[in-house]
């Protein structure tokens, strides 16, 4: 087998499985790209979105590929849904209501006010959103920005957001809706966390991967992440209750709060002047993660499954067309109704028949191989699997009942991979014979085998040539024969970076807006998740941060844990040093931004005590590493 940092082509076994999905599906069913052209009016003449050093951020153009018959590195049905999420422009909804589609990973929805336009969701760069914002008024007019609306807490619908207002104008009175809850979700997702997402985003989203048939040709929900500046504007105005309304520059908005779905905080907006519904990311032309790929909170699918219900009971008699911040709309009150119950069943459907059978005894694995939707589901589009799987998905109602342990003891104290690797290439008689076996299974079609085996050769020994190139090869047809297209990402990125080395992390979300967002509270937590608890073990160090005009914040490190407290506290009744700063400061100095010895000497800090302890103190945190391994040790 040839040793070849090049893409392979199909296999002949993934050429005829791809080759059977269109037997299995009406692919002659034209309605999706009927309702994704609808409304047209036109796009962009500059293909490329520029960030602020030049470089491309997003192309428009990057997948017409897409317009090409299927190859047999794809499968057809992942293929079909790239060329109708790759479609961009300004398209018409309603009359008043626009969105710009095909900017980003999700969309910009436009609301026409009595002056003014208000925007829903304002994509993940600044650099998108403001392409966006300047096609809609290229054909639309120099409406200002009257308001802005953050559907949810997850970045591609809000960290573009000063690529269409800036905070002068927020200050001056134009409002910026959200969930309530939404800036502590958002702020602790994308920075807690975020070191770890992000570089699992980049094999989620393909970032790195070139795009084409062996390639990357979109992730599901969307294409891909655009790759500009993330920002964040907090919110004004919360929304707290189902049925709260908010008329801005005439427009009447009617909230539906449904926390817990999609996102932690999350709404659905009514607009009964355009009988239309905006279902945020709850209902989209696909079945959704329960347990996203990059990492997150599971996802409670007897929960969204409940706000759907009441979705369809509240709205769907009153609306004549339902969108979302990803994919297009659907026209028509009873399809409308269909599309919202179908969606509402998938996710019922996932999480009963997952407790049925972990009742039963079944394992997460063994409950993802015997999962069988109902054909009536099976046959919608909007219900398959290109951005969640029902694989992962039900793994992901197992977890959020009975976590991590399948039950099976032989599970509790598992070797860690690289040592329980270097056994299992023992008891199977050396990498060779391993790898000579694996190459037979690759033969014969058995590709979810040898991922899994020579896994545990690189695992053993990371740097065999041979074992990094069939592991590759493997990934790639697992790849080539998704539905899934955050599955293909993933396959695919693992072949990139055992070919060619780290791809690291293309786009990331801990910027500079979501950390002035955090909390002093939250900063501080951020803080404490850095320390090197090992290297810590012997330290018993306190620090007071007297602040000016507020509570004194108390950080002590003993046990390798840093805890913080305001106000008095015994623990640090006599601290070993104690710095008397604004609370301004003390977030520069906790963020990097400002050094202690510098603030003194300008007359911002006065020191008592030993100022070597906070020196210390910061000499046990830890940077997170942005390019950790994932298909090595």
């Amino acid at each position: 087998m040839a040793e070849s940092t090049e893409p392979r082509a199909a296999e002949p076994g993934v050429a005829a499985s791809n080759a059977s999905v269109r037997e299995r599906f009406p692919f002659d069913d034209s309605q999706d790209f009927e309702d994704a052209e609808r409304g047209f009016i036109g796009t962009a003449e500059e293909t490329e979105v520029r960030g602020a050093d030049g470089g491309s951020v997003w192309g428009l153009e990057a997948y017409g590929f897409l317009g090409a018959e299927c190859p047999d590195t794809a499968n057809p049905s992942l293929w079909r849904q790239g060329r109708l999420a790759a479609r961009h422009g300004l398209y018409e909804v309603v009359e008043g209501i626009y969105q710009v589609r095909g900017f980003d990973l999700s969309n910009m929805t436009l609301v026409e006010g009595e002056r003014g336009v208000l925007v829903i969701d304002t994509l993940l760069s600044a650099d998108t959103a403001a392409a966006a914002l300047a096609l809609y008024r290229r054909h639309r007019g120099e409406r200002p920005v009257t308001g802005v609306v953050y559907t949810h807490s997850h970045a591609d619908h809000f960290g573009g957001v000063r690529g269409v207002i800036g905070q002068e104008e927020v200050d001056a009175g134009v409002p910026v809706f959200a969930p309530e809850g939404f800036l502590e979700h958002a702020v602790s997702e994308n920075v807690y966390a975020g070191t770890a997402m992000n570089r699992r985003a980049a094999y989620m989203y393909g970032a790195a991967l070139p795009k084409g048939e062996r390639g990357q040709i979109g992730a599901g929900l969307g294409q891909t992440l655009s790759t500009g500046a993330v920002g964040l504007i907090p919110p004004t105005v919360d929304v707290t209750a189902t049925g709260q309304s908010e008329t801005v520059d005439g427009i009447r908005m009617v909230f539906h709060l449904t926390p817990g779905t999609e996102a932690p905080a999350e709404l659905n907006i009514h607009f009964p002047g355009h009988a239309a519904l905006c279902m945020s990311e709850n209902a989209t032309h696909n079945l959704h993660n329960l347990l996203t790929l990059r990492g997150a909170q599971v996802r409670n699918p007897h929960v969204w499954a409940h706000y759907l219900t009441e979705a369809v009971a509240l709205y769907a008699g009153e609306v004549d067309v339902a969108f979302a911040s990803h994919h297009w709309p659907v026209w028509g009150r009873e399809r409308v109704l269909a599309f919202l119950s179908e969606q509402r069943d998938v996710y019922a459907y996932l999480h009963d028949q997952t407790l049925r059978l972990l009742n039963q005894g079944l394992t997460p694995l063994e409950i993802a191989e015997t999962m069988r939707m109902p054909p009536a589901l099976e046959r919608a589009w909007h219900t398959h699997g290109y951005y969640g799987s029902v694989s992962h998905n039900v793994k992901a109602v197992y977890q959020h009942y009975l976590g991590w342990f399948d039950g099976n003891p032989a599970h509790l104290w598992e070797h860690p991979p690289a040592e329980a690797a270097q056994r299992y290439v023992d008891f199977m008689g050396g990498p060779e014979q391993v790898l000579r076996r694996a190459r037979d299974s690759f033969a014969a079609g058995d590709f979810r085998w040898v991922a899994q085996v020579v896994n545990h050769v690189l695992f053993a020994a990371p740097d065999n040539a041979e074992a990094r190139a069939l592991q590759a090869d493997a990934l790639e047809q697992l790849g080539y024969g998704s539905e899934n297209g955050t599955w293909r990402n993933f396959y695919l990125t693992g072949a990139l970076e055992l070919r060619e080395g780290p791809v690291g992390t293309p786009t990331s979300t801990v910027a500079p807006d979501l950390l002035a967002a955090l909390t002093l509270d939250q900063l501080l937590d951020s803080l404490a998740i850095r320390v090197d608890g090992p290297r810590s073990w012997h330290a018993d160090l306190t620090v007071r941060f007297s602040l000016h005009g507020a509570d004194p914040v108390n950080l002590r490190l003993r046990n390798g844990v840093l805890v913080h407290t305001v106000g008095p506290t015994p623990e640090v009744a006599r601290p070993d040093t104690d710095i008397a700063l604004e609370e301004a400061d003390l977030r520069a100095l906790l963020l990097g931004t400002a050094d202690v010895s510098d603030l003194v000497a300008e007359g911002r800090a006065e020191i008592t005590g030993d100022p070597g302890r906070l020196t210390e103190l910061f000499g046990y945190l830890g940077e997170p590493d942005p390019d950790f391994a994932i298909v090595t040790p």
